[in-house]
């Protein structure tokens, strides 16, 4: 098995197990307290808005978000920290986004599907290596040939990691018109908070009894 500890930020793998949205411990009774940042220089657990004020001010901090109950991060954020070459990306909310981790899908959704991610077989709609970031990580682990360093990526040319990084207009439209999970996912805020009160009932007012005019006399 290849070292990877020249081609993994130490802070990757607690970024990936870290569980957010959860409600921050000290600032519970407030109104943005969902734990859904990350530093990447203290790891760690996950916190939230008030806390990044109070402890993480001057650190590297990124926020998840998150589409059809998955965690996601904004491509602009991560790729200044983290070489995302070979991951998906999708646009969602009219920002483009890729996932942390693998997500669950049934058996029979990858036939006829002409791109899959070399970890867990998801079908991707280009011809990209990894669905996520874990599944990325995982391939580093397991057969090398990629690496999540910025510094790495340079010394090797960023021609074809910029190809790989950018989403075209095609896959834009397929994200929003084609694929059911994903159209999901655009269509519902990417930051979950108090679902929205149900629709008031609409029942329709009894008309009343029509009253004729007396006749006359």
């Amino acid at each position: 098995m290849q070292d990877t500890t020249m081609l993994v930020p130490p802070w990757l793998e607690e970024l990936l197990t870290s569980s957010f949205f959860t409600i921050c411990r000290t600032h519970g009774d407030a109104a943005r307290s969902e734990c859904n940042m990350f530093c990447l220089d203290c790891g760690g657990d996950a916190f939230c808005f008030y806390c990044r004020s109070s402890r993480h001010k001057d650190h590297q901090v990124i926020q998840i978000r998150r589409s059809s109950y998955h965690d996601v991060v904004r491509v602009s954020e991560i790729q200044k920290v983290l070489d995302i070459s070979g991951v998906q990306t999708y646009v969602i909310n009219s920002a483009r986004v890729l996932f942390l981790n693998e997500r669950p899908q049934p058996k029979a959704g990858i036939k006829g599907v002409p791109h899959i991610c070399e970890i867990c077989s998801r079908g991707l709609l280009d011809p990209f290596r990894f669905c996520s970031l874990g599944c990325k990580l995982v391939g580093i682990k397991r057969n090398g040939g990629a690496n999540f360093t910025l510094e790495a990526r340079n010394e090797e040319g960023n021609g074809n990691g910029r190809r790989e990084g950018m989403l075209t207009s095609s896959t834009t439209r397929r994200v929003t018109m084609g694929e059911e999970e994903l159209r999901e996912g655009s269509q519902q805020d990417m930051y979950p908070d108090t679902p929205p009160p149900p629709p008031s009932s609409t029942t329709r007012r009894r008309k009343g009894i029509p009253h004729r005019a007396p006749f006359g006399t």
